[in-house]
């Protein structure tokens, strides 16, 4: 409190002749690319983030499509316990201009209430992921799907389509990819039709983890006539205009990477086997100078693992794996570089208007209540070929300065 009563007089006369000039002045308008640049908007790993109408994002497993100016991030969307890693509503999606505020655009993707729709409502849609055809000038969405009641064994990609980024998307139908094609660099025994009947004979009976089992069978041979299976999964698309889907295969054993058509709705039957009995799921990849880069995961269900990453001179492979870039640790679970802080990548994106800048996104699981998983944002650094992730509590754009 002041306490020179001639100091206050002067105060209030002045005060006074500042109101009137600001009353007969224009309003002054502060752009958004302004007041963030004054105070830009951080990330803070591991917190609940709201959107535009202060609710937890709910965008799991997600991908970040930009297009003309605005991000959009898809995901799935979870409710509460453990129903929520059953698709009970569809994808959801939000978009943004600076990539830390979000505004709600609702559900992308809807699930079905008619029992012979492949997206009924109960099947299991992971890792939606959008890119852009700018030839036919069509979004187009696909994502790993599983049918209802029937576990994990269903390995298909199912494909929707629409003419706005944030939908509604029109579900087209599910496939098994490159049904009737082998990979570029599939083996001679891959061929032999009788270790494919032997391995038909097992009937399925191979896990989704590691396992001394899959080598000693020909799952690739077995699954030659009704498509691959694809489960963990995401797309990319390339300078030239060519995408590609990346997929968890043969039992989550093996990584295949396929070319897909004009259009982008279906397989062009071109496709590589990577990382063979490495069983790496959760592919993030990207591009940088020339050079192809895989952030991914291992196989242990919900529990974290460490992660991988591998780069390659071309999309196709050869592919050369790198290690863990994880460093760091997540203070909120005190796990560190050895289990991801916790999480598992889902995509890694390049940064509008920022030189060389790209940012890795994961996902704190909560399978015991799916709604209440979180988001790990981190920007990625390099060096030489390699890569790195190093935990931070709380950052911005303005790394990407440095």
């Amino acid at each position: 409190m002041f306490r020179n009563n001639s100091f206050n007089r002067g105060l209030v006369v002045w005060a006074t002749a500042l109101a009137a000039l600001i009353s007969h002045a224009e309003p002054i308008q502060f752009s958004e690319h302004v007041s963030r640049d004054v105070q830009p908007a951080s990330f803070n790993p591991g917190d609940i983030w709201k959107d535009d109408q202060g609710v937890h994002i709910n965008a799991h497993g997600g991908g970040v499509l930009l297009h003309n100016g605005t991000y959009y991030w898809f995901g799935e969307h979870k409710v509460a316990g453990h129903a929520g890693n059953r698709a009970q509503v569809g994808v959801h999606v939000y978009s943004s201009k600076d990539l830390t505020r979000w505004k709600d655009e609702g559900i992308a993707l809807e699930v079905s209430a008619d029992p012979e729709s492949d997206i009924v409502k109960g099947c299991i849609i992971e890792r939606p992921k959008v890119i852009y055809n700018t030839k036919t000038q069509k979004f187009v969405m696909w994502f790993h799907l599983e049918l209802k009641g029937r576990g994990y064994d269903a390995a298909r990609s199912g494909i929707a389509i629409s003419d706005t980024p944030s939908g509604p998307y029109t579900y087209i139908r599910s496939i098994r990819p490159n049904a009737g094609h082998w990979p570029i660099n599939v083996a001679a025994e891959e061929k032999d039709p009788a270790s494919i009947e032997r391995t038909q004979k097992e009937n399925e009976a191979f896990s989704g983890g590691p396992t001394p089992k899959h080598a000693q069978f020909n799952i690739l041979g077995s699954h030659f006539e009704g498509g691959q299976m694809a489960r963990d999964m995401n797309l990319f698309v390339d300078d030239d205009g060519q995408a590609y889907h990346i997929y968890s295969s043969e039992h989550n054993s093996t990584l295949h990477i396929s070319l897909l058509t004009e259009d982008y709705l279906d397989h062009a039957g071109t496709y590589t086997r990577n990382f063979p009995f490495r069983w790496m799921e959760a592919p993030a990849l990207f591009k940088r100078k020339g050079k192809y880069y895989i952030v991914a995961s291992g196989c242990t269900g919900w529990a974290p693992n460490a992660a991988r990453s591998a780069v390659a001179d071309s999309i196709l492979g050869p592919w050369r794996e790198l290690g863990n870039p994880c460093v760091g640790t997540n203070p909120q679970n005190q796990l560190g570089p050895d289990l991801t802080f916790g999480g598992q990548s889902t995509c890694v994106f390049p940064v509008m208007g920022k030189k060389d800048a790209y940012i890795a996104m994961f996902d704190l699981w909560r399978p015991d209540d799916a709604i209440d998983g979180r988001y790990v944002w981190l920007p990625v650094t390099f060096q030489e070929d390699g890569l790195q992730v190093e935990w931070r509590d709380s950052w911005n754009l303005s790394v990407f300065n440095q």
